[in-house]
């Protein structure tokens, strides 16, 4: 059974993307200017949006919403940025992605479970392009925050700001600490 399109309901063409932007990075930034030449709105979702202060996940969801919609101010498309919660039951969670969201009816994902579950409930879907994914990658940035190397070149400038502002950069050396506790 086919999902009823956003467009003929609405006259506005909704896409969604998924990504846990641990941080946002100008790949992202990119895959989301091409999706916005496609599409009227988009609906970016937080993946994993509980998780934070861990080596892989150090940011908060209000962190990363604040670095994707500062990053996005320029640009010309109407989003909504939703923080989606893991719930552990793949069979389930296109449903709990759409109770969560406005209707779309386009999914930009490479992620091949992601792109699965939302094939099986008939959704269209599109691959988004990848750039530079060496380097745009989280753990690529993440790494490159613990060792003080550049990672700034690999964000927006508004994501250095927010990176900042929470004391990112601290927070990430020391949950990714490794020290003896004492009993």
């Amino acid at each position: 059974m086919a999902k009823a399109s956003a467009h003929s309901r609405s006259g506005v063409s909704r896409a969604f993307y998924i990504g846990r932007f641990q941080p946002f990075h100008l790949g992202h930034l990119k895959v989301i200017s091409q999706i916005a030449e496609d599409v009227d709105e988009l609906v970016i979702g937080i993946g994993s949006a509980q998780l934070s202060h861990t080596p892989e996940n150090p940011f908060t969801a209000g962190e990363r919403i604040m670095m994707i919609s500062r990053s996005l101010e320029d640009l010309d498309l109407y989003y909504y940025v939703i923080p989606i919660n893991d719930i552990y039951r793949n069979a389930i969670w296109v449903s709990h992605v759409e109770s969560m969201t406005p209707p779309f009816s386009q999914v930009y994902s490479n992620n091949p479970l992601v792109s699965r579950l939302f094939s099986e409930a008939g959704y269209e879907l599109k691959h988004s392009p990848m750039y530079n994914r060496v380097a745009y990658s989280g753990t690529e940035i993440r790494r490159r925050m613990l060792s003080g190397e550049d990672w700034q070149q690999l964000v927006p400038q508004a994501v250095v700001r927010v990176v900042e502002e929470v004391g990112g950069i601290e927070r990430l050396k020391q949950v990714s600490m490794k020290g003896d506790i004492e009993s």
